[in-house]
């Protein structure tokens, strides 16, 4: 039972008299415990697919079925239960509240789904140890360097308990270690059995994906399984300053 299932789905902008296809006919499969890379110039339409995958926004034509669910053809309120319950999202620029604490932070999808207070915090102080932040609990963004900023996020895309982690660029404003430490926390996530799909435009990030799809004027150019890079070996077999 596939987790993702994409079939002939186009996405169309008009710009004027101009129509612009952002995807034209995009058809894959995504199998649970996968991880993959997506990858493309600026202008592809990458990020246009991972906006329809995340349901931000929806195919002109086509259909894209979630955990066997077609939600292409949802409603806006349905949509943003699909999200809070189904998807976790990582982002580039860590989209963290600048005057919460790593704790609220990751609390933040769990008070829109309603739960209670005493069980928001018992998941979020699991969600960031599992990160390896156990002890910044209490931390302002400000207090935490740009890699841990980002764990607080995974930790917030995780808390819910998704079925599927979207991350759009999620090293892009990290440095080449830092970077590697952040992949080696998607790889244990999705070695734990969680479904881990990012847009990356470093080749050397998709190195870590068992999967790469490449996407060129909005079509699948490309999509091949690999032997995936460890990001752990790495680190572990570096050099200690």
């Amino acid at each position: 039972m596939s987790l993702i299932r994409l079939d002939q789905v186009r996405k169309v902008y008009s710009l004027g008299d101009v129509e612009v296809r952002a995807l034209d006919g995009v058809s894959f499969n995504v199998e649970p415990a996968e991880f993959i890379a997506i990858m493309g110039s600026s202008g592809s339409g990458k990020s246009t697919l991972m906006n329809i995958l995340g349901c931000l926004d929806k195919p002109t034509s086509g259909s894209y079925f979630l955990a066997e669910r077609e939600v292409s053809k949802l409603g806006r309120g349905e949509l943003a239960e699909v999200r809070n319950r189904t998807l976790g999202f990582v982002f580039q620029s860590f989209n963290l509240l600048s005057r919460t604490t790593a704790m609220e932070n990751v609390e933040l999808p769990l008070v829109y789904a309603g739960m209670g207070s005493r069980e928001r915090r018992r998941r979020s102080v699991e969600a960031l140890t599992r990160v390896g932040l156990g002890t910044r609990l209490d931390h302002r963004p400000s207090q935490l360097s740009g890699g841990q900023q980002q764990r607080v996020a995974i930790a917030r895309a995780i808390v819910n308990q998704p079925k599927l982690i979207l991350a759009d660029e999620p090293t892009g404003n990290l440095d080449s270690r830092t970077s590697v430490e952040v992949t080696a926390l998607f790889q244990e996530l999705w070695s734990s059995g969680l479904t881990v799909l990012i847009v990356t435009h470093e080749p050397d990030i998709a190195e870590f994906a068992s999967r790469v799809i490449v996407v060129k004027d909005g079509r699948i150019l490309s999509d091949q399984p690999r032997k995936p890079r460890m990001a752990k070996d790495e680190l572990e077999g570096e050099s200690p300053a």
